[in-house]
C-alpha cells in the first residue's frame, strides 16, 4: 500500500487528476500506512498551494427558525433544540468583524439561517456588509442560502467576494439528510455566484452516515465545479436533531478525509471548520500535516470554538504563518 500511495501522489504532483477508483484505493489506507498518506498529502500541499495557512471567522447574522429540514442542523424549525431565533444588528456585525480581524482572521463571513434571503433581507444587512467590506485587510464573505442571479450581483455590489454554500455530501446521499430543497438548487447557487464574480466556498459535512464513496463523489463534484475554497466539517451531534445519536468520527478518520481531499483537490484551499476541536482533540495541529491549508478560528454558528489565540499559537509552534487570502477569481 505504501508504494500505491507514493505512485498516486506522483500522479498528482505531475498534474494529473485522480479517478474515483484511485481515490477509493486511498480510502482503504489504514494502520501505519496512514502516516504515509499524511506525508504525501503534506508534500502535495507544500508544492501545490504553499506553506501559508488561511484563516477566517464567521458571525451568525440570523439564527434559528429555519424552514429547511437538514437532519444535522440545530437551527431547523423542524426539531426541538437549544437554539432560539435571533438577528444581529449592524453594529454587532461590524464589531464582530473587527474582533475577527484583531484575532488574526483574513476573511469574515456573515451567515444567515434559512433556505435563502429575500431581497429585503439582503438590504437589511447591506449597511453592515458595506462597512465590513470597507475595513482594510479583511475580505467579506457571506453564507445566506440559495440565491438568484440578481441577488448574487447585489451581494457583489455590497462587497461580498466569496460565498459559502456547502453541498454537504454526495448527490446520492443528499436526500437522506435533506428533503426540503434539492442538490441542484445548491449547485445552481454556486453557478450564480460565479457569474456575479464571487468566489465559491463549498465543501461538506462528514460523519452523517455517508460512505467513502460518497466522500469521494463529493470531492470530484467540487473539483468539477472548480470551487476555490473547500470547508471540511465534522458532525457534532446536536440533541434534538435526527442525527443526535451518531458518534463523532475518530480523529484518524478525520485526518484521512483531509488527506484524501488534498489528493483530489491539490490546488484548492482546504479549510477545516466545524467539529475540529470535538473530533481531533489533541491532534488538531495534524490537520496541516494531513494536507489542510486553512482553518476557521473563533466560534462557530451555534457552538463555541477555542480561543483564536490558541490557534495562532499552534501555528507559531509549527513554524507556520497565517496569510491573507486573494479574493479574486482564479
Amino acid at each position: 500500500m505504501k508504494q500505491r500511495i507514493r505512485d498516486l501522489a506522483g500522479l498528482v504532483l505531475a498534474g494529473h487528476n485522480l479517478s474515483s477508483e484511485q481515490a477509493l484505493d486511498l480510502s482503504a489506507v489504514s494502520g501505519p500506512d496512514l502516516h504515509d498518506l499524511f506525508y504525501w498529502a503534506n508534500r502535495i500541499r507544500l508544492e501545490r498551494v504553499g506553506p501559508d495557512v488561511h484563516t477566517c471567522s464567521i458571525a451568525a447574522g440570523k439564527v434559528g427558525a429555519c424552514s429547511q429540514d437538514c437532519r444535522f442542523c440545530s437551527q431547523s424549525a423542524h426539531y426541538c433544540t437549544h437554539i432560539e431565533h435571533g438577528v444581529l444588528d449592524e453594529e454587532a456585525i461590524v464589531s464582530a468583524s473587527r474582533e475577527a480581524a484583531a484575532s488574526g482572521a483574513s476573511c469574515f463571513g456573515l451567515v444567515n439561517s434559512g433556505l435563502g434571503p429575500t431581497d429585503d433581507e439582503i438590504e437589511q444587512f447591506a449597511g453592515a456588509m458595506q462597512r465590513v467590506a470597507g475595513e482594510a485587510g479583511l475580505g467579506l464573505c457571506a453564507s445566506l442560502g440559495v440565491l438568484t442571479d440578481a441577488q448574487a450581483r447585489r451581494l457583489y455590489e455590497l462587497g461580498v467576494r466569496r460565498y459559502n454554500h456547502n453541498l454537504q455530501t454526495s448527490r446520492r446521499f443528499f436526500p437522506r439528510i435533506c428533503s426540503s430543497h434539492s442538490y441542484d438548487q445548491r449547485i445552481e447557487t454556486i453557478h450564480a455566484c460565479r457569474r456575479a464574480g464571487i468566489q465559491a466556498c463549498c465543501g461538506g459535512l462528514f460523519g452523517m452516515g455517508e460512505t467513502w464513496a460518497d466522500r469521494v463523489d463529493l470531492a470530484i463534484e467540487l473539483r468539477d465545479l472548480r470551487v476555490e475554497v473547500v470547508p471540511v466539517n465534522f458532525l457534532i451531534p446536536i440533541a434534538g436533531t435526527p442525527l443526535a445519536e451518531r458518534q463523532p468520527l475518530p480523529a484518524m478518520e478525520c485526518l484521512k478525509i483531509i488527506s484524501l481531499y488534498r489528493f483530489l483537490l491539490p490546488d484548492r484551499t482546504i479549510k477545516v471548520a466545524g467539529g475540529r476541536e470535538t473530533c481531533l482533540r489533541d491532534l488538531q495541529s495534524w490537520i496541516f500535516l494531513a494536507g489542510a491549508n486553512g482553518m476557521l478560528i473563533g466560534n462557530y454558528l451555534t457552538t463555541c470554538g477555542r480561543k483564536p489565540q490558541d490557534d495562532l499559537q499552534m501555528l507559531a509552534d509549527l513554524g507556520m504563518l497565517a496569510a491573507a487570502e486573494p479574493l479574486t477569481l482564479s
